[in-house]
């Protein structure tokens, strides 16, 4: 406890980051208190199907990314999904379209103009996506004996105040990672995700005590497994495998240089939470379809897909979550330039001839890695269709693995480690007594 508060002392005295923290802190308020402001023309009273539909499946879940402004049917309610959905698409084009790729690299301008692209195509989808969520809620409000206010120009007007309520928390998150501290879109995330959890936990716990076959019990063992899970959450963000680099001697006047050995530290999921995030972007997609399909055999398809606890959602969920887990990790570890880099500097790996052969093994060497913990990262994600199975609240639930927990776990880490970065350049100690957060290299932003 001396440790914590000698600590909180020192970020304090750090003029700098104090107003980080501070920017911070007014931003996440801005947008928690956003979440609550009704749509103009719905009587919040009349939600209450609405919330019903969110609190289970995958609603629940796009319900808890948005921080509760789902079910609110508030001015955010589309939430920072559509943003990232486009950056996905920006990235796949970066990858597979000459013209991106050149846009790639032109370095900083070249990234303006991918950022603003991707601005203009979340547009796109959000005006997509709004008429969808207003048919949606029509439907709940009909069955809580409300109705949606008539005409056109209410569409209109709700699409363009949803439109511009996610493109006002976007611009929430670029103001937190320019002013703030940490990735803002990822942080947006994540106050979503704790907002919800102290409800889930109070829900959880409620069901345990009126349960008299050892419901306590049941919710200690829960609480338990669930520290295990972000336990090995942690070591999935944080593993790494070493690759012993020598470094060839140079004598250059009278001093000698190089002859030394060292490492280089291959992250065994180098993509961090970003395959998650891509995954789960695209499983969101059925809702949108939901809005406008009107035929039984899509809704059917629909509707299997909107299941998160039924095996061709978890199936498919993983699946992507392996395919995106090796596509962005061939996007952000290049072994080509990692080879030259060594060649460069006089280093090489033992038994590996520099230039081509060096970039082989480290390529093969990345694959190796990347396949377990690609699966290592899809069986967490899939975590919460088990934990639902054997009886946990649904709510709490999510918390046991998936989206929600591996963003939570790495975008913390990635915040602790940027302000024990301010606190190591000013000679403070870090924030944990035995020596730096391990690993962190920014690989959990959301876009």
């Amino acid at each position: 406890m001396k440790k914590l508060i000698e600590t909180i002392k020192n970020i304090w005295k750090i003029e700098d980051l104090r107003g980080r923290l501070i920017t911070t802190l007014l931003f996440v308020l801005i947008y928690r208190f956003g979440s609550f402001i009704v749509l103009p023309g719905i009587d919040p009273s009349s939600l209450t199907a609405l919330e019903a539909q969110t609190s289970g499946g995958l609603m629940a879940l796009l319900n808890m990314f948005s921080g509760g402004a789902f079910a609110n049917a508030s001015v955010f309610a589309l939430g920072i999904m559509p943003y990232i959905s486009a950056s996905i698409a920006v990235q796949l084009l970066s990858i597979l379209v000459p013209y991106f790729q050149k846009m790639q690299r032109e370095g900083e301008s070249g990234r303006r103009k991918m950022n603003q692209i991707t601005r203009y195509l979340t547009v796109i989808i959000l005006l997509f996506q709004g008429p969808s969520y207003l048919i949606n809620l029509g439907v709940q409000l009909a069955q809580a004996g409300s109705a949606l206010p008539s005409g056109i120009w209410f569409t209109i007007s709700s699409t363009l105040i949803l439109t511009g309520g996610s493109m006002f928390v976007m611009w929430l998150g670029e103001r937190i990672t320019d002013k703030g501290i940490g990735n803002g879109i990822s942080f947006i995330i994540l106050i979503g995700i704790i907002a919800r959890f102290p409800g889930a936990v109070i829900k959880e716990f409620a069901s345990r005590w009126t349960d008299a076959g050892g419901g306590l019990v049941m919710f200690l063992l829960e609480i338990i497994m669930l520290l295990v899970v972000i336990g090995a959450s942690i070591m999935l963000v944080q593993g790494t495998r070493k690759i012993t680099v020598q470094y060839a001697k140079r004598v250059v006047g009278n001093k000698q240089y190089g002859g030394v050995r060292q490492y280089i530290p291959l992250k065994i999921n180098a993509a961090g939470v970003m395959p998650i995030i891509f995954a789960q972007a695209i499983m969101f997609i059925p809702l949108t379809l939901a809005g406008f399909a009107n035929s039984e055999s899509v809704n059917s398809f629909v509707g299997a897909f909107m299941d998160n606890n039924g095996f061709w959602y978890n199936f498919v969920f993983a699946m992507l979550i392996i395919l995106f887990t090796y596509f962005y990790t061939a996007i952000t570890i290049n072994p080509t330039q990692m080879a030259e880099d060594l060649k460069r500097n006089n280093g090489f790996i033992p038994g590996c001839k520099p230039g081509k052969h060096t970039a082989e093994f480290l390529d093969e060497v990345m694959s190796r890695i990347t396949l377990p913990g690609s699966i290592f990262l899809a069986i967490v994600a899939i975590l919460p269709a088990f934990a639902s199975l054997m009886g946990v609240n649904m709510e709490f639930a999510q918390f046991f693995g998936g989206t929600s927990l591996l963003i939570l776990v790495g975008v913390v880490l990635d915040t602790l480690q940027q302000i024990e970065s301010h606190l190591l350049m000013r000679h403070y100690d870090g924030l944990l007594k035995t020596g730096r957060i391990k690993g962190r290299t920014g690989n959990v932003s959301a876009y």
